[in-house]
This record gives structure tokens, C-alpha cells and sequence, in this order.
């Protein structure tokens, strides 16, 4: 039958809450929605049918015998357990109380003196709750709200509140706890499972001051998402990790605050991810773990700036299917994009120096300010820039670049491709086919390259001549000269010359 084991006290139906349909419920640790309640033929007493947030906990979809009592999203997402093996959780007034509360009498006898006044212990807890700022009752198994008169007197300043993991069972009991906390700025409700509200914009004022909310892991769809959206009018930030939506919708007239969009871990259709780009104050945006593998800005051409998501200025694609560069290319139409992560990416295994894939993401990207966390310098972005030239010179000769300003047409293909390339060709002039890095079999004698060290200011000393890898970083080749030269790190000031143009390197390089 895919029941829990039972006892006859089990069986005894007293103390079960009325209204148990959609109850919330928690049972060894499983939390769980109250789908039926009932007696189920071949066994004696009541019953409850129960959908489990984690599908492995259960058994079955909600049928026995033939006979279908319940439905669950899962094919074995559901049980049915005994009431006395289930928790109904307490209401917020009393795991407040039980998690703040300290003992009082135990350290001043029933009661203290200050200026000679007598203050009694009741009173004193209840002062003590009321400069509550912070409120963390996660896990605590929160069903509803208790007294309003009495959350009004004891938490009435509370500006974030932790009610992760309750038992609460539907956004008009979290209105309810919420409206008598007037500068409520952050809510953190991921883990629950909550109805839908009947009329969202009545519940407004709870939730007049809130700016940041959580529903991380909360069964939630998107169109659920927009249809709850009109409570939150000052929302600034939104975390909906781990959640069900897939298909995105424009957001009218809600979310329009919005400065922070968090959508890890869904697995999002791609073709509906622009209906989110219209939102005008959108800076950061994580879509981590969404499947991501195309993003097209069609609205303009290669080299110019799209009007969609105008405020975005990070955004994090770690862990997507994204393996052709051209996404990237359509990540410099973004007008304010300044922070990138897209970590653990195919397209990034195409280059076997992880040192390379970063300088193309610099190159292709030109305003970026910072890469999978870490800070662009501006020699590291020169150096992307000019090894970039030098990676696509080939192609961009073959597809009619020339050094000649007059004769230099690369193919429409081409700059489509490399839509900045032309920008670096103005900034340091064309590659001399010299400079041109070639595609050569993966072996260390392939990766190195001559260098002849000369000191201009004392001719006497013999040139050096060292094969050394083309990814030597500055510190290194300074650290190689001090012992050859014998002279401070700190005095070397080097300077590249190659057969075109002269370029200064930085000599305090750390």
C-alpha cells in the first residue's frame, strides 16, 4: 500500500486540525502537503495523503488498490501516514517565544527593581522583543501567524525575517504575519510551498516596504511568479533558484523596481529569456545552470548597442551549454555590461590555456570591468587585445583585411565574427605577417618563441638570446634576467621592440 508504519495509537483521530487539505506538514524531517484525508479501504482510521516536497520520500502518486485518492507532480512524490506521525507545526507568535525567549526568572526571581521601580518579568520580554530587527525562524515549522494584536506588540520593528523551511501553507498567512511589521525590508521564504493568493493587490500593504525576497526551492512557475508580482510594488531583489519555470513572460506593470534577478538552476526555454529585457532597472542577472546555449540581440547589427536589458550591468552564465563564441560576441551589444562570469562553459574548452579563453572573452567583451569575479587591469586588457590581432591576422588577411587603410575590406563574414577587430586595427595598427600566431600541433616546442634581450645603455654587453613560452607573464622574465644580469628586479625597465612599432611594458609588474 506505501503506507508508513502504524501503531493503535496512530489510528486515534483526536487533536487533528480541521482543514487539513492543503495543510502543511512535516514528518522525520520531510516537509509535505496535505493532498487527502480519509480512510482508505482494508485498514482502519483516518488517513492522510501527503505529496512530499522531496519525491523520494514517497511511495506512490496518490493511488492504492486501483483507487486514486490523490494526485502528485511526481509518480512517487506521495504517501499516506498516520495524523500522530505528523507534525502541524505552531504558529510564528510561538516560535518566537520558544526560540528568544530566555529565563528570566531563573537570574531576577519573578521580578527586578530599576530606580526603584518594579518591573514585572512579562513585561520585561515583551520590551525585549520589540527592539527585535532581525528575526530567524528557519526550520522552526511556522504554520500561520497567531494573534495580530499580539505580533503588533512584540515584533513590530522587524526589518528581516527568516521563514525558510515553515509549514506555511499559503501567502494570506504570511500577509497576515507580515502586515504588522512596518519596516519589513528583506523576506526569506524558500523551501515552503505556498497557494497562490485569491487577490494579490489587497495584500499590498504587508509587503509595502519590502525589498528583497527569497523563494528559492518553492515549486514556483513563472506566470506563479508575475501572479503573486503585484504585492511586491518596491521589490529591488528577487531570488527564484531551483524553482519550476521554464517559459518566461514580459512583466507588465510589476517587477519594474527590479535591480536583482536570480534564476539558477531552472531550466529556462531559451527562446523566451528576452521577455524579461524590457525591465528598465535590471543590473544583475544570474542565469547559472539554466541550460543557456544561444542569446541573440537582433535588434541591431554586429558592433552596436541593443536596446534590451538597458540597466544590466552583471550578469553570470556559469555552468550553461554556451559552446559557440558568437554568444559572446552578442554580449558586447549589452549598453552597460560591466561584470561577466560564464565559468564551465564548452566553448571554453576549445582553448587549451584557460589563460587564453580569458584574454578572448577581454578582447570580445571591450567594457567589461571585471571577469569571473576577478578585476580586468588595464595591461591585462591591452595584452588580450594585441594577442587577439595577432590570433585572427590570418584570417582577417584572407578575408580581405589589408594594412593599407584604403585597401582594408574584411568580409562581412568576417566582421560578424570579429566585430572589435576593426577597432583594434585603429588602436595599434595591422599585425606584420611576422606577428601572426599560427596554429601549430600542441607540443612545448610549438609554444616557444625567440627573444633577443640587448641593453641599449651599455653596448658592451653581448645580446642574450632565450627560446622562452609565449605565455611567460613579465614577472617571470624579469625574475630570469636578474640572474643573468645580475641586476635588481626593481632597476629592470624593459621595453619590446618589434620590426614595426615599439611598445612600453610595465616595470613594476607584480
Amino acid at each position: 500500500m506505501g503506507v508508513d508504519q502504524v501503531t493503535t495509537e496512530d489510528t486515534m483521530e483526536s487533536d487533528v486540525p480541521a482543514d487539513l487539505v492543503g495543510r502543511r506538514v512535516s514528518c522525520s524531517g520531510e516537509r509535505g502537503t496535505v493532498r487527502f484525508v480519509g480512510s482508505v479501504p482494508s485498514t482502519a482510521g483516518l488517513w492522510l495523503g501527503v505529496e512530499w516536497d522531496n519525491p523520494e520520500r514517497g511511495k506512490h502518486d496518490g493511488g492504492h488498490e486501483g483507487v486514486q485518492y490523490f494526485t502528485c507532480k511526481h509518480p512517487t512524490g506521495g504517501s499516506f501516514v498516520r495524523p500522530k506521525k505528523a507534525s502541524f507545526g505552531v504558529d510564528y507568535l510561538t516560535a518566537v517565544q520558544e526560540l528568544y525567549k530566555f529565563d528570566v526568572e531563573e537570574v531576577f526571581k519573578e521580578e527586578f527593581s530599576i530606580s526603584s521601580k518594579t518591573v514585572e518579568v512579562a513585561g520585561f520580554e515583551k520590551m525585549r522583543f520589540q527592539k527585535l530587527t532581525v528575526v530567524a525562524l528557519n526550520m522552526r515549522e511556522v504554520n500561520g501567524p497567531g494573534s495580530d494584536a499580539e505580533i503588533q506588540k512584540t515584533t513590530p520593528d522587524v526589518e528581516s525575517l527568516d521563514l525558510c523551511g515553515n509549514l506555511l501553507s499559503c501567502w494570506e498567512d504570511v500577509a497576515a504575519i507580515t502586515q504588522h511589521m512596518r519596516q519589513l525590508r528583506e523576506l526569506l521564504l524558500s523551501h515552503n510551498r505556498l497557494r497562490l493568493p485569491f487577490a494579490p493587490a489587497l495584500h499590498r500593504p504587508a509587503f509595502d516596504c519590502l525589498r528583497v525576497l527569497s523563494l528559492t526551492n518553492a515549486a514556483l512557475t513563472w506566470p506563479q511568479l508575475l501572479q503573486c508580482a503585484p504585492m511586491w510594488l518596491q521589490l529591488e531583489e528577487l531570488y527564484v533558484s531551483e524553482n519550476d519555470i521554464t517559459e518566461l513572460q514580459r512583466p507588465v506593470g510589476v517587477l519594474q523596481s527590479l535591480r536583482v534577478l536570480d534564476l539558477t538552476s531552472n531550466q529556462l526555454a531559451e527562446d523566451t529569456l528576452l521577455s524579461i529585457a524590457e525591465l528598465p532597472r535590471l543590473e544583475n542577472l544570474n542565469l547559472s545552470k539554466t541550460g543557456l546555449s544561444v542569446l541573440q540581440f537582433n535588434d541591431v547589427p554586429p558592433g552596436c548597442k541593443t536596446a534590451m536589458f538597458p540597466a544590466l550591468k552583471t550578469l553570470v552564465l556559469n555552468k550553461n551549454n554556451i559552446s559557440e563564441w558568437g554568444v559572446i560576441n552578442e554580449l558586447e551589444k549589452l549598453q552597460s555590461l560591466a561584470q561577466l562570469s560564464c565559468r564551465y562553459n564548452p566553448m571554453l574548452s576549445t582553448q587549451r590555456n584557460p589563460q587564453t579563453a580569458s584574454q578572448l572573452l577581454m578582447a570580445k567583451v571591450g567594457q567589461l570591468v571585471s571577469l569571473n569575479m576577478r578585476e580586468i587591469l588595464p595591461e591585462d586588457r591591452r595584452g588580450a587585445e594585441l594577442d587577439y590581432v595577432k590570433m585572427f591576422g590570418e584570417e582577417w588577411l584572407k578575408a580581405g583585411g589589408h594594412q593599407d587603410p584604403q585597401q582594408n575590406r574584411p568580409s562581412a563574414q568576417f566582421t560578424s565574427q570579429h566585430p572589435r577587430y576593426q577597432i583594434f586595427i585603429e588602436k595599434y595598427g595591422a599585425p606584420d605577417e611576422g606577428e601572426l600566431k599560427k596554429q601549430k600541433p600542441f607540443a612545448l616546442k610549438n609554444q616557444l618563441i625567440n627573444i633577443t634581450f640587448v641593453c641599449p645603455d651599455d653596448p658592451d654587453r653581448k645580446a642574450i638570446v632565450r627560446k622562452l613560452p609565449e605565455s611567460m607573464v613579465v614577472q617571470k622574465v624579469k625574475g630570469l634576467l636578474h640572474r643573468l644580469l645580475k641586476i635588481p628586479g626593481a632597476d629592470l625597465n624593459l621595453t619590446y621592440t618589434s620590426t614595426k612599432r615599439v611598445k612600453r611594458l610595465r616595470s613594476t609588474m607584480t
